[in-house]
């Protein structure tokens, strides 16, 4: 459930306040980016790599994005202490407002810059995915973008959940493991962890990053490789990570089962990444 307050265009407003018009082309076109951060201990979370992720993607579409990382980042700790958030998630959208025929000629700014928290959503652990055919377009130039045009997500998770499912993998026209709908998925194999590269259609999750960086430290070796999901049934462990859930382990893929779950690797790394998620609020308290 969104919190009470949210920043509109730099404005902290109760959110009966905000009007989004419906001149807001982008908004009724799904022309826009966003990105999801962890709220950790009062903190955003990596806020500096989802900031990065943000600035690529609006450059992929064409979007205008007329913001400075320092003054948006004031902003969502404001937003964050207005909402007296300690725990919970944060979004940042960027929407365009003035392009083609069906804008309107209200006083707008090009971009339209919106700020909302959230609390932690539930989910069940182990996790269970469904598979779901051609749900990633791998060659598409909005490919990996993180888009507010998100129906294929949502209504992917929705029939997967209609089945009994938590979540679903989606494969690409290739027939290749991509990611979930909302979130990147990995295998281990003989102590190694695997994962779909970026040109299966995946989005460059955060989390996944920072695993990338952090896991050969564990002694774990992270490769990115094609997958199929003959990959994925012979695997040992299967888990996937996203903003709200940092690691998950998967007890079942489309029938095949891995009771075990969360492996042995799996809870390696999600401490690691706990670890780290406490290095960087410790280090960002001491540089105020």
């Amino acid at each position: 459930m969104i919190h009470r307050h949210l920043i509109h265009n730099g404005r902290l407003l109760p959110i009966e306040e905000v009007r989004l018009s419906p001149g807001q082309a982008g908004l009724l076109a799904g022309w826009g980016v966003f990105t999801t951060l962890r709220i950790f201990r009062g903190q955003p979370f990596a806020f500096e790599r989802h900031w990065i992720r943000l600035q690529k993607d609006a450059a992929r579409i064409r979007l205008p994005f007329p913001f400075e990382a320092d003054r948006v980042r004031e902003q969502l700790s404001e937003l964050v202490r207005a909402n007296q958030v300690a725990e919970g998630t944060a979004r940042i959208y960027v929407i365009y407002n003035k392009f083609g025929v069906w804008q309107s000629d209200e006083p707008a700014p090009q971009v339209d810059l919106l700020l909302y928290t959230a609390g932690l959503p539930p989910h069940h652990e182990p996790g269970r995915l469904d598979l779901r055919e051609q749900g990633r377009h791998a060659a598409s130039p909005l490919a990996g973008v993180k888009v507010t045009s998100w129906l294929n997500n949502v209504w992917s998770l929705g029939e997967a959940q209609a089945r009994g499912y938590n979540e679903v993998v989606l494969l690409n026209e290739r027939g290749e493991v991509a990611e979930c709908t909302a979130a990147n998925i990995f295998c281990v194999r003989e102590g190694k962890v695997l994962t779909p590269p970026l040109n299966s259609g995946c989005l460059e999750g955060v989390t996944r990053s920072v695993l990338l960086e952090i896991g050969p430290k564990q002694g774990v070796p992270l490769i990115e490789t094609t997958l199929r999901p003959d990959d994925l049934f012979a695997a040992e462990e299967v888990f996937i990570t996203s903003t709200n859930r940092s690691l998950l382990g998967i007890s079942e893929v489309a029938g095949r089962a891995f009771p075990a779950a969360p492996g042995p690797i799996t809870q390696r790394l999600e401490q690691a990444f706990r670890a780290y998620m406490e290095e960087y609020v410790a280090q960002r308290a001491a540089a105020k």
